[in-house]
């Protein structure tokens, strides 16, 4: 039996302990306007990106009678080059469905405030780009690139360094 003065256990878990030594760096005031534009350019992105590679597979057997016309090993027969196109056409759908769920998640972390996740967006920003423009482009890929390279620069801008502070020195 408790006594009055003795506060009963809460229910549920119990609040997860610090790590020793560790500090957290709260964002400066309220969002700023070009982050809240980095998210929905972040979240027009992703959807153009998934469309754009969805397209490029609707388009599979112009890209199949492109690369046929190439030169290539003979020994590769047409049909195994429509496989083989294909599959990838299948496995860079994936992929940017990937990257889509890869760039809501960090854009959201930076619309909070993290910094590391503007630095995660910077790397995926980068990389995205590059694929986009080398494999099979067409009009909704280039689309994506544009806004991904916004949402990008929204993030970097002067008025919102404040909101992404740097982690206190240990």
């Amino acid at each position: 039996m408790t006594e009055p003065s003795e506060k009963p256990e809460p229910e549920g878990l119990p609040k997860a302990p610090a790590v020793s030594g560790e500090e957290t760096a709260k964002p400066a005031g309220p969002l700023p306007q070009p982050v809240k534009v980095s998210w929905y350019l972040w979240i027009s992105a992703s959807a153009v990106m998934v469309i754009g590679f969805a397209l490029s597979l609707v388009m599979k057997q112009q890209i199949i009678d492109l690369t046929l016309g190439l030169p290539r090993d003979q020994r590769l027969t047409a049909e195994q080059v429509a496989g083989g196109i294909t599959t990838v056409l299948w496995t860079f759908l994936v992929g940017a469905i990937v990257f889509a769920a890869l760039f809501l998640l960090f854009a959201w972390k930076a619309k909070d405030g993290t910094r590391s996740a503007r630095t995660v967006l910077t790397v995926l920003a980068v990389v995205t780009v590059v694929f986009q423009v080398l494999f099979f482009t067409n009009e909704a890929k280039l689309l994506a690139c544009a806004l991904i390279i916004a949402a990008t620069v929204c993030l970097y801008l002067p008025s919102v360094q404040p909101y992404f502070p740097k982690l206190p020195k240990r």
